[in-house]
């Protein structure tokens, strides 16, 4: 496709700063990046018809990690990296509530709660165990200790007797937190142009060559923000993608579960969304098949989402399935992203380890301040 003069002299010339993905990380980049260069051209390049990977399709949790999932992370990372990492979450969900204000997206603060299966007390016991450990690692970081035994006042079948809740997770809708973010960038004079899709970048030292399926152009700066997508622009950083499969029921009458609720070291999760279950998770069932950038579903982890959301979460009730979706998240070796400059002109933030409504705001915070 050959730009028209029109085309290009409107959008692809003198480019400033070009953001690679319209998702959480790539909106605030942009909205902080005007704000540090009020006169700069900025441009935001989406190759869907939405913002693609998991920034519309996530769960909506402002969590921080539950009790098993930051002990399954110690295993993997020194424990100062882990009490870090959960900082930056409660820091990120800061920028985001300030910057849009907790109406604006359904903000609630209602609890995470922690279910332990009754046939996995190989799981129970270590947290219990570890919870007063642990508030005196995080009080610093919350002003409290976060993790209290709660009762199953929920009513949940074949779980353990106590939850272990994190009280200072909330939950959010994110329609709403998506919509008002793509807002922010439209008050500001930030065009998003979607169907479009990077598929090179080229370094040339003050400048980098931007190449899309259809044309090239220049750009001062680049950033990309695709996260689970990343690897195919960022080959040489460690960025696997990690689909999750998601459904949320039909309305259910007199629904009283209220919260976010982890399962299995946080690989399984749901919550209430208008009278609904949203319940999301399940890759752990078959890891090699989950890391694709493929979108849809798989029997094995859809019939495991539904038995225990009819067995567990909503025993004896008749509950039918509205909607089933994916979203495409990326992770790696560890849980903390990656924040850096690539070359001179190209920068990036990704993999944000299924964290991204924690820490989106806060990466893209951060790449706006790198950017110079």
């Amino acid at each position: 496709m050959e730009l028209s003069y029109w085309e290009y002299k409107t959008w692809f010339s003198k480019v400033d700063f070009t953001v690679i993905g319209s998702g959480l990380v790539g909106l605030n980049c942009a909205i902080r990046l005007r704000g540090k260069y009020p006169k700069s051209k900025i441009l935001i390049l989406e190759k869907g018809s939405l913002p693609q990977g998991a920034s519309t399709k996530n769960a909506g949790f402002a969590c921080f990690g539950s009790i098993s999932e930051i002990l399954s992370d110690m295993k993997s990372q020194p424990e100062e990296a882990v009490v870090q990492l959960v900082q930056k979450r409660l820091k990120g969900i800061q920028r985001l509530r300030e910057l849009l204000g907790d109406s604006k997206m359904g903000y609630q603060w209602n609890g995470g709660h922690e279910l332990f299966l009754k046939d996995k007390p190989e799981l129970y016991e270590p947290c219990l165990d570890a919870m007063e450990r642990l508030n005196k690692l995080l009080k610093p970081i919350f002003g409290e200790a976060p993790f209290c035994k709660g009762s199953n006042r929920f009513g949940f079948k074949g779980i353990e007797d106590h939850y272990i809740t994190q009280r200072f997770e909330g939950q959010l809708d994110t329609g709403k937190m998506m919509r008002g973010l793509l807002q922010k960038c439209l008050d500001a004079k930030i065009p998003i142009l979607n169907g479009i899709e990077v598929v090179s970048l080229e370094d040339s030292g003050d400048k980098a060559m931007v190449g899309t399926r259809n044309f090239d152009f220049v750009s001062k700066q680049v950033i990309v923000a695709t996260n689970g997508f990343a690897s195919k622009l960022l080959q040489d950083e460690s960025i696997r993608p990690a689909r999750a499969q998601v459904l949320v029921t039909r309305p259910i009458q007199d629904l009283k579960i209220q919260g976010t609720f982890h399962l299995d070291e946080g690989y399984y999760y749901f919550r209430n969304i208008n009278n609904r279950i949203l319940f999301g998770g399940g890759r752990n069932l078959d890891f090699q098949v989950e890391e694709t950038m493929e979108f849809g579903q798989t029997l094995i982890i859809q019939n495991s989402l539904e038995s225990l959301l009819h067995e567990v979460i909503l025993p004896g009730q008749e509950v039918k399935i509205d909607r089933r979706w994916s979203g495409i998240m990326g992770v790696g070796s560890n849980k903390s992203p990656i924040v850096k400059q690539i070359s001179n002109s190209v920068y990036c933030g990704v993999r944000l380890g299924g964290m991204g409504v924690a820490l989106g705001s806060l990466v893209g915070e951060e790449l706006a301040q790198m950017v110079h």
